[in-house]
């Protein structure tokens, strides 16, 4: 089940469960997409691996499993990744 995490790492912008700008690997780093597009390139700074919009959760089924509340945020922010 994925965590459905409250926020960017990198900005700490809001990222309720509805969003549809919320971005995250496959290990569900989070981010909001401008962070993802401008900052990342579409790349996890945490894996090297892609990111890509996370899904919705229904809402009938955040009663029974509901989004995190902990928010995960790196202190320095994180660095433009240089393009390869």
């Amino acid at each position: 089940m994925l965590e459905l995490r409250p926020n960017c790492e990198c900005c700490d912008k809001d990222l309720p469960p509805e969003s549809l700008m919320a971005m995250m690997c496959s290990f569900e780093c989070t981010y909001c997409a401008a962070c993802a597009e401008n900052v990342l390139s579409g790349v996890c700074p945490n894996c090297g691996g892609e990111l890509v919009r996370r899904p919705v959760r229904p809402a009938g089924k955040l009663i029974n499993n509901p989004a995190s509340t902990k928010r995960v945020l790196k202190a320095e922010g994180c660095a433009p990744v240089k393009a390869a």
